[in-house]
């Protein structure tokens, strides 16, 4: 008998947007376990809408939304957030006066009843960022750019999600933090981690995902794996980014 084991994520026919106005339409989209998935697409076409869906953020108005096969679709955020799914929104969304390492642990604060969980997790995120080590008693609003992306994907991690969302994560910093910041992601994705990235950098989608989908206008229009996509791909592609 053959078993199939159940996507991290499957999205069918979602149909999402505010008040009467539908952003995207009829989205169907995958991320197999392990896998690192990338949504590309111009400003504007309904990347963030389909991660604010995914993570209860936006009342869908059709289409059914499943993490290893349960379906979520009518959770509330802050269920899904608890072991499920997992976002880094753009801009990160820290607590600037907080302490690194508060800002971590109120990442795993569903599991502040477990402390060997929360310090396990805590270990995991200093082990792929020495660096937030080092500064976890300094506030948040000391570190670089680069280095509050950091702390923010640690934050992710500490709610031990299924499915880790990341909404334009490479936004304003500088090349090397970006360098920095696809290497972890490599990691993570290496370690069996599942992830959906939207980004617009096309090079930096394609050096850390398995698979791309395009969007516009609110629609899926293409899907690649990342290893096919040649130079003709990535102009097409770019075309499609504006």
């Amino acid at each position: 008998m053959i078993t199939t084991t159940p996507d991290a994520l499957g999205v069918s026919g979602l149909t999402a947007g505010y008040g009467r106005f539908d952003v995207i339409h009829d989205i169907s989209l995958r991320v197999a376990r392990g896998e690192a998935v990338a949504l590309l697409g111009p400003n504007g076409a309904g990347k963030t809408t389909i991660l604010r869906a995914i993570m209860g953020m936006l009342r869908h108005k059709h289409g059914t939304i499943r993490i290893d096969a349960n379906d979520i679709s009518g959770l509330p955020a802050h269920k899904i957030a608890r072991g499920h799914v997992a976002l880094v929104p753009e801009g990160r969304r820290l607590f600037l006066n907080q302490t690194v390492e508060d800002n971590l642990r109120l990442g795993g604060l569903h599991l502040r009843g477990d402390r060997a969980a929360t310090e396990r997790l805590l270990s995991s995120v200093f082990e792929l960022f020495p660096v937030v080590e080092r500064y976890r008693t300094r506030p948040a609003t000391a570190l670089s750019g680069g280095e509050q992306q950091m702390v923010a994907i640690g934050r992710m991690m500490m709610s031990d999600p299924k499915l880790m969302l990341l909404d334009e994560p490479s936004l304003g910093l500088a090349p090397l933090a970006i360098q920095d910041m696809a290497r972890a992601l490599i990691t993570l994705r290496e370690r069996g981690q599942s992830i959906l990235l939207v980004e617009q950098r096309v090079d930096l989608a394609l050096q850390v995902c398995d698979r791309v989908y395009v969007v516009n206008g609110g629609r899926i229009v293409r899907e690649s794996a990342a290893s096919e996509i040649d130079a003709a791909g990535r102009e097409l592609i770019d075309a499609y980014l504006g």
